[in-house]
């Protein structure tokens, strides 16, 4: 599994607009502010399925004997530009239409997609995905009922195809010049901003449709700076799911002073030495640990196959009586959160360990019926063009009861994390890598002399026993992770209060 933080949305099959004048989409793109609450008579006419299309596609992709069937349909629009060299310079614009159709027998999947929306292509689409089954035709009469939304986590004020390219461009401007004006060692600057809107209709042969209408925002800088002919460089950015609200002149500051505080900290920064050692890790990013080391290894799938360490530790207790570790779909505006997953099930907060006990796995509709249970709302995937398997969506540690101060204090010598670019873990063995971007050494329970570029390596299910104290800082980072699993990648977000880790490899100078 591979978890990264740099994420400027992609641009495959993008419309290149070269003069930076309005986007030229490869056809209509509906859907502004009005349309964010619209129904199943909206989307049926967006996508330009009648109820009966849909009812003779699921019945041809259950002709084979399968067990269930689902259509997921994806109209996605992204539209991106960028900053360098103290100009807006680049913009892009991406479309993505089509729909997918999946079929279940037992514990197997179907599944085929088509990006030409007629009744003849996904009859076909069905008969490919109905293959999976071999027995004889499912005669159950479906019938279609709209469910609602209950839960709307991402409401838009503004939707992003009401905002030309030429009202985003000053923002990308006042980010580039804040960050040179709060530093004079900065030299160079490359920001971007990328925004997306997803239009998802849903139908299943249990009768189930629904609507969901996604946005996207991400706004990032990268801050290059120097001082003395020596050059350091970090990064700093912000992503939820609003509409264009959410520019305004708070997130360019923020964003702005942050980039500068992590690149200029650097400069003073050395490589420690390196060893097992007690590892602080810094409130919000340190997330990561639970995303990596061990969040992945408690998505259903893997515990399902018996690839997971934790395939037989359900019930039982995996670390401290006083941690608590949630996956999360329901965060407003969150960039990981669901109003409902990507096969039907609501969004929901998930207690994956309470009180040092492994609670619940994360689960998708697979993984959920061979347990015997509901499932957990974490079914997600990239596109239309894959199938949903069980994803994390936020995934955070809750606050203890000590400070950081108090923990630090504890810590004779040892290092303090502080932020992280990316990482792996190898599921059935339970270890991973770290990359550290900067953080501190702790030397007589105080943060001395700076750090950077080191890796933290360790096992999961060890290093969750192994920490001892929680504080009570608790602190979600909103930048742009991405997790990458089965070849899908999904917007997350990770976070957790500063905690400390009794022993952890440090890979550093020898």
């Amino acid at each position: 599994m591979k978890f990264n933080r740099r994420d400027f949305i992609k641009t495959g099959g993008m419309v290149m607009i070269g003069s930076l004048a309005a986007p030229s989409f490869l056809g209509s793109c509906t859907g502004g502010a009005a349309d964010k609450v619209a129904g199943i008579s909206f989307a049926q006419n967006h996508f330009g399925v009648s109820e009966q299309d849909l009812k003779k596609v699921l019945t041809a992709a259950l002709e084979k004997g399968g067990d269930y069937a689902d259509l997921f349909f994806e109209h996605t629009y992204r539209n991106s530009i960028g900053l360098q060299d103290g100009a807006v310079n680049r913009a892009a614009s991406n479309i993505d239409f089509g729909m997918g159709v999946r079929v279940l027998s037992g514990d197997q999947t179907g599944y085929a997609y088509v990006e030409s929306i007629t009744l003849d292509e996904m009859l076909k689409a069905a008969r490919t995905a109905a293959r999976i089954a071999n027995g004889s035709k499912n005669n159950t009469a479906i019938n279609l009922t709209e469910t609602p939304v209950t839960n709307n986590y991402y409401t838009v004020q503004t939707a992003w195809d009401e905002i030309a390219v030429k009202e985003k461009m000053p923002y990308l401007q006042k980010l580039n010049d804040k960050i040179f004006e709060l530093d004079k060692r900065v030299n160079k600057v490359s920001a971007s901003l990328g925004d997306s809107t997803s239009h998802i209709f849903f139908c299943n042969s249990e009768g189930q449709m629904y609507y969901d209408y996604r946005p996207m925002v991400t706004l990032g800088a990268v801050c290059i700076m120097e001082e003395n002919g020596k050059i350091e460089n970090s990064y700093a950015a912000r992503s939820f799911r609003m509409g264009a609200e959410f520019l305004s002149d708070e997130v360019i500051n923020e964003i702005a002073k942050e980039a500068i505080e992590k690149t200029s900290i650097l400069f003073q920064a050395i490589k420690p030495k390196g060893g097992e050692m007690p590892v602080v890790m810094g409130a919000g990013g340190s997330g990561i640990l639970l995303h990596e080391a061990i969040g992945h290894a408690f998505e259903a799938d893997f515990n399902r196959k018996n690839t997971s360490i934790f395939a037989d530790q359900l019930n039982k207790k995996v670390c401290n009586e006083h941690i608590n570790v949630v996956d999360d779909g329901t965060i407003p505006f969150n960039r990981g959160s669901v109003n409902i997953d990507d096969e039907g099930i609501d969004g929901q907060k998930t207690y994956i360990v309470k009180e040092g006990i492994l609670t619940s796995y994360l689960h998708d509709r697979l993984s959920a019926k061979h347990y015997g249970i509901e499932s957990t709302g974490n079914g997600r995937r990239e596109s239309f063009r894959m199938m949903p398997i069980p994803r994390m969506r936020a995934t955070y540690m809750e606050a203890g009861n000590v400070t950081e101060e108090e923990i630090i204090s504890t810590v004779k010598k040892g290092i303090y994390a502080s932020s992280f670019t990316n990482g792996q873990v190898q599921i059935g063995a339970g270890d991973f890598t770290f990359f550290v971007k900067d953080g501190y050494l702790i030397e007589n329970g105080k943060l001395t002399q700076p750090i950077k570029d080191i890796n933290i390596i360790g096992n999961g299910p060890k290093a969750l026993a192994d920490i001892t104290m929680v504080g009570n800082n608790y602190k979600m980072d909103n930048g742009t992770w991405t997790c990458g699993k089965d070849g899908q990648s999904c917007p997350v977000t990770c976070g957790m209060p500063s905690a400390l880790v009794s022993k952890l490899t440090v890979g550093g100078e020898s």
